[in-house]
């Protein structure tokens, strides 16, 4: 049985670990749970920790309190770093009381760690990542459906694209079209123009798109949106030098045949983009890549010690790599 199962039966286990990269569908489930486990009861009987400072024997401590007035008492850990280091609490949760529903949300573990072992053992151990694209556009899809819009799959791959995949964001984009388009049921490319803020990443993507073809004039056009869009030259660097690490990375990967799961986990992208971001590293061959990045790092040095203003040290990267 997994998290949803659980969730939806009311049967749940004593001890949960919530991790991976997706923090809305983290937030969402560790919720979820907790709602479930107080089943309306008296908040008082949630204990929360956060940071990597905790002290095990604290969480002891709150685990082994009865619940006030009510069947279960919940414990919640976040971002813990527990699971990536040696303790005592993989012991404890072995003999965790009946009352207890303790909650792990992590961003990483360590699947060897003696933790990880013992809640994947007494309980539920889950990893949330970025959804696949068509799992993420029908999420999209029925978020408009609850505020009764409609869109198309391809309005919907559009507003993907113009927003990015980031789900907090997307369920605020949501709610301003909602607003936006009143009355009306369908949801246009039009009304995603008007108010969806476009997400600077899909600007660099654009960017590099014009580097790699040698389409100068766009790219400093792009570039310049970038700087309205209150993006400042030095952050507008580091963006891009990032751009061309990436593309060395998965350009790298995929010439050894390196699946698209793993390639989206290794350079922390979602796997819908990985096929876009090997079309682009077409553009460019690995040696140029890695000059790209190490000339880039270089201008970035020479901006912090003061030798050039982040300006021309953004555009010198930029004209050098598109001409």
């Amino acid at each position: 049985m997994g998290v949803k199962e659980d969730i939806k039966s009311g049967n749940l286990a004593r001890v949960y670990l919530i991790y991976g990269t997706e923090s809305y569908l983290k937030t969402f489930y560790k919720n979820k749970l907790k709602e479930v486990a107080l089943a309306g009861g008296d908040p008082m009987n949630v204990a929360s920790f956060a940071g990597s400072g905790i002290s095990e024997r604290s969480i002891i401590d709150e685990a082994d309190t009865l619940p006030f007035f009510a069947e279960r008492r919940v414990v919640m850990i976040e971002d813990s770093g527990l699971f990536k280091k040696a303790g005592d609490l993989a012991d404890y949760i072995k003999n965790i009381p009946e009352t207890t529903v303790m909650i792990f949300t992590e961003s990483e573990v360590d699947k060897r760690n003696r933790l990880y072992k013992a809640v994947n053992e007494v309980g539920v151990a889950e990893e949330f990542n970025a959804l696949s694209e068509g799992d993420l556009l029908k999420w999209v899809g029925t978020l408009f459906k609850k505020s009764e819009k409609n869109i198309t799959t391809d309005t919907a791959r559009f507003f993907l694209d113009r927003v990015g995949t980031d789900m907090n964001n997307l369920v605020n984009e949501v709610e301003k079209l909602v607003c936006f388009t009143g009355e009306r049921d369908v949801i246009e490319k039009a009304d995603i123009m008007a108010v969806s803020s476009e997400h600077v990443e899909g600007k660099i993507f654009e960017m590099m798109d014009a580097i790699g073809s040698k389409k100068q004039e766009e790219a400093l056009r792009l570039y310049y949106d970038l700087l309205t869009l209150r993006q400042t030259p030095a952050g507008i660097l580091t963006l891009t030098i990032r751009q061309f690490n990436l593309l060395y990375v998965i350009k790298d990967m995929a010439a050894r045949h390196v699946d698209n799961k793993t390639i989206a986990s290794t350079a922390g992208i979602a796997p819908f983009f990985v096929n876009k971001y090997i079309a682009q590293s077409r553009n460019f061959d690995l040696a140029t890549l890695k000059e790209a990045v190490e000339y880039g790092t270089e201008l970035e040095t020479d901006f912090k010690q003061g030798r050039i203003e982040d300006r021309i040290a953004c555009e010198l990267l930029i004209v050098r790599y598109s001409i």
